[in-house]
């Protein structure tokens, strides 16, 4: 049963639009405060106001679920400009042993075609194995970047992007707004709302214990069963850490993370393998799922269900779940079953040629479509909680980067919500600790409430180590 679509209306800030999005009530939104920032964020596009709404909702989530286990009033919110920007860029932030991370490998990037643009993404080696196969370029020639250029610049951008996604590979050709708009599944995009969210069953009221101490955690004693990878997912996941869940990564042995990735995105967590394909890993999944009660996936629709994760699989194996599933091009259109990244959904959407210029296309200042959509991810699991201690039943909600595009690009002319405020470094919002990985320089969570966390309870430990079983 799909609960609701929400409209926009031109008297909605951003910050109402996405709590109603969400199923919120709308008074909760007065107990929201900001302390705006200059210089933060700076885009054409409503970048600031954007991300700060994905924020504020998702420490309003947790507010509310806090008020709803200690019978109290809903915590204040308070949300800072500079907090936010510094977390939206928290990969760029992060050392090690102050060692700077790479984030972007040399194939990822933009390259002339012949008619235009195209972006390549190709940070992961099976994904520079598949491009570099797909354009017809042996690893081992000369200098892969000049290759590759003189072979992309031969060709049309709508041409590289079919060959490569036929490979398996990543690319996409750079579109305008109104190109993207009038696209099948630009169209199939804009016909959904921000937030997607179901009630599959009529399984029980959940009941949580009440909470006590401090901080206030309002996801304590809950299990997250994180099966995300990249940005997105893992943002989402690693703020319902914070917020006290027990969150276990698991990811396949045979596709590692990058290493700065997983310092950055995985504070909070613990991180097992399990090969879901292979007979003798399977058995301990199955323990691992039957005491769950939340599962986040990240990977593309459908791509899981032979695994029995499908929502309707997942609803009849384990009722009473609350299931979270993200995707970049959504789970609807004839483009539901592709791979994608932040940076390759804003090139199709007509963001990179809104922030580029007549010499060459540009970018959000930070990966805002992934910090931002997992925020919203985590306010949706959040809120999808407090439902249950309500109306019970299992519950799925799904969004994409590329539908929170669609609402940076598309979105009705809001309140003004880019008045200029006190200047901003980021000095304030990161911090230092010692971990199994080295000495970390961090972002912490822009998430904030009264009486609730400041940081996490755990640094992140090394890939892949701990034991796949809850805590």
């Amino acid at each position: 049963m799909l609960i609701q679509y929400t409209r926009h209306s031109a008297a909605m800030t951003r910050t109402d639009f996405a709590w109603a999005a969400l199923g919120g009530d709308p008074a909760l939104v007065s107990r929201i405060s900001t302390v705006a920032r200059e210089g933060v964020l700076p885009a054409r596009l409503p970048v600031r106001g954007t991300a700060r709404a994905c924020v504020a909702v998702c420490a309003l989530a947790g507010a509310e679920l806090t008020a709803g286990r200690t019978g109290g009033k809903t915590p204040e919110v308070r949300v800072d400009d500079g907090a936010v920007a510094t977390a939206f860029h928290s990969e760029r932030h992060l050392r090690v042993d102050g060692r700077e991370p790479v984030n972007f490998a040399p194939l990822s990037r933009f390259w002339r075609t012949a008619d235009g643009w195209v972006r390549t993404h190709a940070n992961y080696p099976h994904h520079q194995r598949r491009l570099l196969g797909a354009l017809g370029v042996p690893e081992g020639r000369g200098s892969l970047t000049e290759v590759v250029a003189e072979v992309l610049a031969e060709r049309s951008a709508i041409e590289v992007e079919k060959t490569v996604y036929a490979a398996g590979g990543l690319a996409i050709a750079l579109r305008t707004p109104g190109r993207w708009a009038a696209h099948p599944q630009g169209r199939a995009i804009a016909a959904h709302p921000l937030v997607v969210r179901e009630r599959l069953d009529t399984a029980p009221v959940r009941r949580l214990a009440p909470l006590a101490g401090h901080p206030l955690l309002p996801a304590a004693g809950l299990r997250v069963l994180d099966l995300t990878r990249v940005i997105a997912g893992p943002v989402a996941t690693r703020t319902l850490a914070l917020l006290g869940a027990d969150v276990l990564r698991i990811d396949s042995p045979r596709l590692p993370e990058i290493d700065d990735q997983h310092a950055d995105l995985d504070f909070g967590k613990r991180s097992a393998t399990l090969d879901l394909a292979a007979r003798g890993d399977r058995p301990a999944f199955e323990e691992l799922l039957a005491e769950a009660d939340v599962v986040v996936t990240g990977y593309r629709p459908g791509a899981l269900d032979r695994f029995g994760l499908s929502p309707e699989a997942l609803a009849e194996r384990r009722p009473g779940l609350v299931v979270a599933q993200l995707s970049a091009w959504g789970g609807y259109g004839p483009w539901s079953g592709r791979r994608g990244f932040d940076s390759l959904v804003q090139v199709a959407t007509g963001i990179a040629e809104i922030e580029g210029s007549a010499r060459r296309p540009g970018a959000l200042p930070a990966q805002a479509l992934d910090h931002g959509t997992g925020y919203l991810l985590a306010a949706a699991v959040l809120r999808s909680l407090t439902e249950q201690t309500r109306q019970g039943g299992t519950r799925l909600v799904r969004l994409a980067l590329a539908r929170t595009a669609a609402w940076l690009v598309d979105g009705p002319a809001h309140r003004d919500e880019e008045a200029a405020g006190t200047s901003y470094e980021p000095g304030p919002w990161l911090a230092e600790t010692d971990s199994g990985l080295g000495r970390l320089r961090y972002a912490r969570s822009p998430v904030s409430f009264a009486g609730g966390p400041s940081d996490w309870a755990r640094p992140p430990g090394r890939w892949g180590t701990d034991p796949a079983r809850w805590a």
